[in-house]
Formats: structure tokens, sequence, C-alpha cells
């Protein structure tokens, strides 16, 4: 009987963030606009998708003692070319990234699955892990970057940094100023930690609850 798919398991188990949380770091500190966190997300996404297609292909060429020094360089080199891109064609993004754009090269999920799938499997196998690694880290921290804003400044911003490159913005308040009163530690690094924490909270409460039907 063919198992029927399920969205919530899909997004979450195996998750990078969810599940083994990784890439702490750059998640605590980049989620406090939707916007951020997409684009991070997105980010995270391009760079270990190409890296897992060259490292694929590339593998069997390199000796186990050259191995991790080689992929770093690969996953650099897309590294750069991200932020060379960015600082052409949209600075305010650029600036808003910061240091955690050029942190993306020792992000611990991209050299995770580099290891662990794309260098032990062909591209088409490698691709579809990237991508599905991407869609859920990218879905994680949009998912804390927006509960973190609404949170701490009553909006969720979809497009502000991306404006000159597409022309608009795009943000609004989600409740009445009158019955809602944001918090700005939730914008603060003790706040991503409590927002984490909740989250994972109830994540795990209905996981476990699933698990017992």
């Amino acid at each position: 009987m063919k198992k029927k798919f399920n969205l919530f398991n899909w997004l979450f188990d195996g998750n990078p963030l969810f599940s083994m949380l990784l890439g702490m770091c750059t998640t605590l500190a980049i989620t406090t606009t939707f916007e951020n966190g997409f684009v991070m997300g997105l980010s995270v996404t391009v760079v270990l998708l190409f890296s897992s297609i060259i490292v694929s292909l590339i593998s069997k060429y390199i000796s186990d003692e050259l191995r991790i020094p080689s992929y770093i360089i690969v996953i650099a080199t897309f590294v750069t070319v991200l932020e060379v891109l960015l600082r052409k064609y949209s600075i305010p993004v650029y600036e808003a990234l910061g240091v955690y754009l050029p942190l993306i090269t020792v992000n611990c999920i991209i050299m995770g699955r580099v290891l662990s799938f794309a260098s032990k499997n062909k591209v088409g196998a490698s691709i579809l892990d990237s991508l599905k690694c991407g869609i859920q880290y990218t879905f994680a921290i949009v998912l804390l970057a927006s509960i973190r804003e609404i949170l701490g400044n009553n909006s969720l911003t979809i497009i502000d940094n991306l404006s000159g490159l597409l022309g608009f913005k795009l943000s609004f308040n989600i409740f009445p100023s009158s019955i809602f009163v944001p918090s700005n530690i939730f914008l603060t690094s003790a706040g991503a930690f409590i927002t984490l924490g909740i989250l994972l909270g109830i994540l795990n409460s209905i996981r476990n609850r699933g698990d017992s039907k």
C-alpha cells in the first residue's frame, strides 16, 4: 500500500534547524524580519544546491586527505559569487545580511549535506537532497523570523531591502495597536532563543501526539 504523503513530516522530519539545531549562529542573528529570513534561506539553498552538484561530480577524483579542504573551496566559491551579485544588484540586502553572508561558507548544514550525501551519491539524487534540505531550512528560518517580527514589532516585512530590485515595498501590521503591544525583547538574541525554544516545544508536542496515534 502506497504511503500517504504527509507535508508536516516532510517539512519537519530531518529538518536541519528543528531536528538537528544546525546553522544556529546565522539563524538566531538574522531572523528579525520575514524578508531577512527568506533571503538567508534562499541563499543557503542556492549555495547548497550548486555545491552539491559540483561535489557529486568531483568527489571520486579527490583523495580523502583533500576532501574537506576541496569542498570548502567549492562552497566558498559559490558564496563569493553570491556576495558579488548581491553587492552589485542589491546593496541593502547585502548590508542586511552583513557578516552572516560569508559565514554561509562554514554553515554546518551545507558542509554536513555535502559530506554525508553529495560526496557519496549521483548528481540527480544530490540535487533532490539539497533542494529538500534547503526548503526545510528556508521554511524553518522564515517561520522563526515571522514569529519574532510579529511579537517584537507587530509587523510582517515581506519586501523592504529587496524594493530596489522589485520596485515596491510590502510590509503591514498584523494586529491593531489598540489590542496588541509588541515586545522588543523578541528582536534580541535572548528573544531568538526564547522563540526557538517555544517553537521547538510546540513542534515536538505535535510530533509526539502524531506518533502515539
